[in-house]
């Protein structure tokens, strides 16, 4: 199996910083590097472009929690830290959806599921989140999801 074109990206990326000796971005690279590598070793696969957005999303999640929690505890050093990493993070992501698209990708999940109630909401998500994985926050989505349904 060939490897796939965003994790060649992320190898060329670091090498870019790593000449041009830029230790921020080189060890955010690298964070992402190392977490590809323990989901390929522990799950003994190699990894595509969709799960390497996965992870990606994943990542961004992560660094936006840290985030808020470090802004509660008035930990400004560690938050410019996560800024710095999920700015990088970003990078290698897909453009963000704008909420025009995201409500056209919505208005045509509802159609093809023919949901009605939140018994349906899994069948939503799951023709969304192919679509708008990486591109937009699912948290966000699957409120808009809930309000939907909810009575």
């Amino acid at each position: 199996m060939s490897e796939s074109a965003l994790k060649a990206r992320i190898i060329e990326t670091v090498k870019a910083a790593m000449k041009a000796q830029d230790k921020p971005r080189r060890d955010a690279i690298r964070l992402i590097q190392s977490e590809l590598k323990r989901v390929e070793v522990d799950e003994r696969i190699e990894l595509d472009d969709s799960r390497v957005l996965a992870i990606l999303d994943k990542m961004v999640k992560q660094r936006r929690e840290s985030i808020s929690q470090f802004q509660a505890a008035n930990r400004q050093d560690l938050v410019d830290s996560e800024t710095a990493e999920l700015l990088v993070i970003q990078e290698f992501l897909p453009q963000a959806l704008a909420e025009a698209e995201l409500d056209a990708l919505l208005e045509a999940a509802f159609a093809e599921s023919g949901a009605t109630g939140m018994k349906d909401m899994g069948r939503v998500m799951a023709i969304l989140k192919p679509q708008v994985q990486g591109r937009a926050d699912m948290g966000a989505v699957s409120q808009r999801i809930k309000a939907r349904l909810s009575p």
